[in-house]
């Protein structure tokens, strides 16, 4: 039955819209997984997507995967670039990994809005200032 499913829980994994400086000395917003436990991470996949309304329009962004294959304990990985015409929109990041050969999986949902400056803090082992959700 589903009830005796056990679902493992994901603690010490967030995830993080950053503000920073690019190759191009301009400001922009870049997504981070961060592993904030001291093991491994393996099969790490994060599937992306946004959705909401925008000007009173129902709005649908791409889906994109990335596949990270493993990330290491203590240690960050930039996912994707985020553009800030979509930060009115509910942005979702679904994150899938394996760990002493059991499966995790977590949603980490920035709902509209809230990725804005006055909610940024200062983001663990980044060290740059962002949204973050753990």
């Amino acid at each position: 039955m589903k009830k005796d499913i056990e679902v493992p829980l994901v603690d010490q994994i967030a995830f993080a819209v950053v503000h920073e400086e690019n190759e191009d000395a301009e400001m922009v917003w870049n997504t981070y997984l961060i592993n904030l436990k001291k093991k491994e991470l393996e099969g790490v996949l994060v599937s992306s997507k946004g959705y909401g309304k925008l000007n009173g329009e129902d709005k649908k962004t791409s889906v994109l995967r990335h596949f990270l294959n493993e990330l290491p304990g203590e240690r960050f990985i930039k996912v994707e670039r985020i553009i800030e015409e979509v930060f009115g929109l509910t942005n979702e990041y679904w994150v899938s990994f394996r760990q002493d050969k059991i499966m995790y999986d977590k949603k980490y949902v920035f709902v509209p809005e809230s990725i804005k400056a006055e909610n940024c803090i200062q983001v663990p082992l980044i060290g740059r200032p962002g949204v973050m959700i753990k």
